[in-house]
């Protein structure tokens, strides 16, 4: 019951402002403001139901350092999704075709914000931080970074390996910075990061959502197995491979830290300062 309690109310906020974002992203400004605000009301409900269901004070989405958090995660972000495009630009998969659109770029930080804040908070914040409670970090992160990558496999050019590697990728890797930092601002702003520099830095697609205009008008080609076709750089095999060594580290970290909850322990993972 206590999953459904927070499950429901941030799915509502999450599909409510998406949907609402979608309908005016003709719009930047207006995109940009109902983005960011879906992402603040989704985060101030998320708080509040972990209050009535659980009792506490909901230290992962503490404001105290919240800023730098989110900042330190979304140049983690960026810096990823560019080793990846310059290792697709290496072998010819990618190049870069004029400026783009600073007004389209201006829309897709709203929209990637809603995208980021309440995906975090539903996949990481709700659905890993209680499955880790009952199963431990391990079980949780596989269970959740498969549900993740299945998601994505609603997207308009999604396929069954685009959803494997976003699995991996992001399900896992987002997951295991959670687990490291035991705050959700790191993984929001990580999340964040990359997706704002696929589609509003490089203007790439976003897990087979469609093309974007962002400050730079990307074009990629070749071979979809290394630059990840319709889907997009997150199916490129480079893309799996930084997100995994990335995971690698966040585990390395939340092992050092003594936060990986063993498998089948009932006590609830202690957070960190």
């Amino acid at each position: 019951m206590r999953l459904l309690k927070q499950l429901v109310p941030v799915a509502v906020v999450a599909f409510a402002g998406g949907a609402i974002v979608g309908a005016v992203q003709g719009s930047p400004l207006l995109t940009l403001l109902l983005g960011v605000a879906t992402a603040v009301l989704a985060v101030l409900v998320y708080a509040r139901v972990v209050r009535w269901s659980e009792h506490r004070a909901p230290a992962e989405v503490a404001a105290k350092g919240a800023a730098r958090a989110i900042a330190r995660g979304a140049l983690i972000g960026v810096a990823l999704f560019a080793a990846v495009i310059v290792n697709i630009a290496f072998v010819g998969g990618y190049r870069i075709d004029g400026q783009g659109s600073l007004t389209g770029a201006v829309g897709l930080f709203g929209f990637m914000a809603a995208a980021a804040v309440t995906e975090e908070l539903l996949f990481r914040g709700i659905l890993f931080r209680i499955v880790e409670e009952r199963t431990g970090t391990w079980p949780a992160l596989a269970l959740t970074g498969l549900l993740f990558g299945l998601s994505h496999l609603f997207n308009p050019h999604a396929d069954l390996w685009g959803a494997i590697a976003i699995a991996v990728e992001a399900g896992g890797m987002l997951a295991a910075a959670y687990a490291a930092t035991r705050t959700l601002w790191v993984p929001i702003g990580v999340h964040f990061g990359w997706n704002f520099a696929a589609a509003g830095i490089f203007g790439t697609e976003v897990s087979g959502n469609g093309a974007t205009q962002g400050l730079l008008h990307g074009v990629t080609s070749g071979p979809a197995l290394l630059t990840g076709g319709e889907f997009g750089p997150e199916a490129s095999p480079y893309a799996v491979v930084f997100g995994l060594l990335l995971m690698v580290v966040f585990m390395w970290l939340a092992r050092r830290r003594g936060n990986v909850v063993p498998i089948r322990r009932g006590a609830t993972a202690t957070l960190a300062p």
